[in-house]
């Protein structure tokens, strides 16, 4: 099974050019069905039955969200799609099997003061101060996911222009905007960005304390850090600022399209989600429009 596995990820990593951080979510998806497997006593491709992935389900529904479930559905699909296609296998064993009902669960994003706040939090000028301020910066001024934040190259930034080239899901490219105060923080960053290691040739835009390319996780730490000085109180993690993002401009009559190509979103139903009205919308609303108000 598992050199099925590593020729499934190689073709995704070469031929479908997925990014490195979506071939890692495979690997990590196919391993855990193959541990599963082992725990079954099955160690065939063919003996593995439509039955036998009904049971790795319903394991995985004891533990995780559904909507973490159903990732991992649609790995087996396509890694069971590609072996047919191969001819490994004769039969597709995961291809009826239907997807569970997803929760509808709303966007979590924070308030324009929340955000305001939270952009605030990172004080002095030293490198990792302003590297940090940057970060926040970016992360609300383009909607980036933390992946592609993580992944810019300094070729990728236009100061001047004030667009970034990002590469998204399956590498596809758009482009991003950031406005004055995000430019002004990346600018700041950038005259001190070597400072931060002796690696000059590493081409990333954020760099670690080493002077190696900083990691999402690492990233990730630097929101939570700076959510809890802030005093805001919500388990802010980065794709909560691309949620306020999306959030944010539409609540301030942006074109659901031109957010969907901000986001870099395949689908339109996929940006639907942000068209949640908040109750601070809501009450201005009534406040203008209500005659006794």
């Amino acid at each position: 099974m598992k050199k099925y596995i590593e020729e499934f990820l190689r073709y995704l990593e070469i031929e479908r050019n997925f990014s490195y951080h979506t071939v890692r979510a495979y690997k990590i998806d196919l391993q855990g069905f193959l541990h599963f497997l082992d725990k079954q006593g099955i160690d065939s491709l063919n003996k593995i039955s439509t039955r036998d992935i009904r049971g790795y389900l319903v394991s995985l529904m004891q533990t995780f969200r559904r909507r973490t479930v159903n990732r991992k559905l649609s790995s087996l699909r396509s890694f069971f799609k590609f072996l047919l296609k191969k001819g490994y296998i004769k039969k597709h064993p995961a291809e009826a099997i239907f997807s569970p009902k997803l929760e509808k669960d709303l966007p979590h994003f924070l308030t324009v003061d929340e955000t305001f706040r939270l952009l605030q939090a990172p004080q002095g000028n030293t490198p990792l101060a302003r590297r940090d301020r940057a970060i926040l910066e970016l992360l609300y001024a383009t909607g980036m996911r933390v992946s592609e934040l993580a992944g810019l190259d300094l070729k990728q930034v236009d100061l001047k222009q004030g667009i970034i080239r990002v590469y998204g899901k399956g590498r596809k490219e758009r482009l991003t905007f950031i406005g004055e105060k995000a430019k002004e923080a990346l600018q700041a960053y950038l005259k001190v960005r070597s400072r931060l290691g002796h690696k000059l040739k590493e081409q990333a835009l954020f760099l670690n304390a080493r002077g190696g390319r900083l990691s999402p996780r690492s990233i990730e730490r630097i929101v939570k850090n700076y959510s809890h000085l802030s005093g805001t109180y919500k388990n802010v993690y980065p794709h909560m600022l691309r949620h306020s993002f999306a959030t944010h401009l539409l609540n301030q009559g942006a074109d659901l399209r031109a957010v969907q190509e901000l986001l870099g979103h395949v689908s339109l139903s996929t940006t639907q989600k942000y068209t949640h009205i908040t109750v601070e919308k809501l009450m201005e609303i009534y406040d203008k429009t209500h005659p006794r108000s």
